[in-house]
């Protein structure tokens, strides 16, 4: 596999093991703030020091034309003084479950702002770096089985041939039980990401179901160069989305299911760390990714296709040496639109409610370095416009959802993090 194809394969070698981290690594704020290394700050070089090394392979594909909503919308906080949260789920009641990143807890919060204790009962997490507890989401039969479903870095042992301890991205299940002191019970670990390494970098994350029944798991390569060039690998579930049915058993009807040698679970490839993705009203899964400096991803995913990091792509390393030889490659998908600098995509919705028509149909992404709620307007699989809101101020965004109201709710990424609601003005 070719990774820095204008470079000797030792040297490419050096510069991906030196260089590989560092779009995780400058994301930290300075230890005294937190210990809980985010994703990356927008680069200090400015957007003028950022010129793609390659053109865009079509017309609008990265620096949209600037919209503005003619909607003007008002933020409510409804709590407040989470540690780095990660996610919100709605219960059918309108009770919401949020995820605290490196605490490994989890929430139920009212509409009201009043927390619960911990839910009990969930599995120990590795809290390192980008890892913690991540994604949540409530079952579709939820109503009748009471199942809830997360995703989380997972503390493995040493053993099986390795010489240390090492971590992956797992999903579990459980039914939770409410009360005073909420539970889940009969948990169970419906996914584990393999191989195994040690790395607190890029595991993605993001699960999302779909009407036919199936879950999608998004997954990154980890970041440092054993993982990194696993991205395009069929035996790795690195760099990857994978699907699998909620109890963890595997569709007969994936892409590589009877391919010798290939994980079953894989539904597409060559992804570099998936922290936002989303359904459109077709069914179909969009998902923005963390790419290198200057190329974060949007992207329409299909079944069995390959994305291409990390031998195409329009940025650079973080200390600027190249990763690419082309933003285009025979076999490999286009990105529907990359943004240059990065925004540090997390969270995703496709908006389908009545509260804010004027945004009917409309991608949200959380924007951590580009501290915004960004805007897409999307037409016949193009973005045709972009807007950076601020319903959080200057702060980093760390999830967007649609509320079963219509309305929009959002995490702000923090170590005082923000539980917000945007409804209209």
């Amino acid at each position: 596999m070719r990774l820095c194809l204008s470079l000797s394969s030792l040297a490419c070698a050096l510069s991906l093991s030196l260089t590989g981290i560092a779009h995780a690594q400058s994301a930290a704020p300075p230890p005294a703030q937190t210990a809980t290394p985010a994703e990356p700050p927008q680069s200090p070089q400015g957007a003028a020091a950022l010129a793609s090394p390659f053109p865009p392979a079509f017309p609008g594909q990265t620096n949209g034309p600037v919209v503005v909503s003619q909607t003007s919308y008002k933020v409510t906080q409804i709590a407040n003084g989470f540690n780095y949260p990660w996610a919100i789920a709605f219960l059918p009641d309108g009770r919401m479950l949020v995820t605290e990143k490196p605490t490994g807890k989890l929430y139920i919060v009212t509409q009201q702002g009043v927390k619960s204790a911990p839910v009990a009962g969930l599995p120990p997490v590795d809290g390192r770096g980008q890892g913690g507890l991540m994604d949540v989401e409530v079952g579709p039969d939820h109503a009748e089985s009471r199942y809830i479903y997360w995703s989380y870095y997972e503390p493995r042992e040493a053993g099986n041939g390795r010489p240390t301890a090492g971590n992956g991205l797992a999903v579990a299940r459980g039914k939770l039980v409410d009360g005073p002191q909420p539970r889940v019970d009969a948990l169970q670990i419906i996914f584990r990401m393999k191989p195994t390494l040690d790395s607190t970098l890029h595991a993605g994350g993001r699960i999302v179901f779909h009407p036919d029944g199936t879950l999608f798991v998004t997954l990154g390569e980890r970041s440092i160069l054993p993982g990194r060039v696993q991205a395009r690998q069929l035996n790795s579930h690195f760099g990857k989305i994978v699907r699998i049915f909620p109890d963890g058993t595997v569709p007969s009807n994936n892409p590589f299911y009877n391919q010798v040698g290939a994980r079953s679970e894989i539904f597409s490839l060559g992804h570099r760390n998936i922290l936002a993705a989303a359904l459109d009203s077709r069914g179909r899964l969009w998902e923005a990714e963390m790419g290198p400096l200057g190329g974060d991803e949007l992207n329409l995913v299909e079944r069995g296709k390959d994305y291409g990091w990390p031998t195409i792509g329009y940025g650079t390393e973080y200390s600027g040496a190249p990763i690419h030889q082309s933003g285009q490659g025979p076999g490999m998908e286009q990105p529907v639109y990359f943004w240059n600098p990065v925004v540090s995509p997390s969270g995703m919705t496709i908006y389908s409610g009545n509260l804010f028509p004027e945004w009917r149909g409309n991608i949200f992404i959380g924007a951590l370095s580009g501290h915004a709620l960004i805007r897409l307007v999307i037409q016949n699989d193009r973005v045709v416009g972009e807007e950076r809101l601020k319903p959080a101020g200057n702060g980093r965004v760390r999830e967007v959802v649609q509320g079963p109201e219509g309305a929009l709710y959002l995490l702000t990424d923090d170590p005082n993090g923000r539980l917000l609601k945007m409804t209209p003005q």
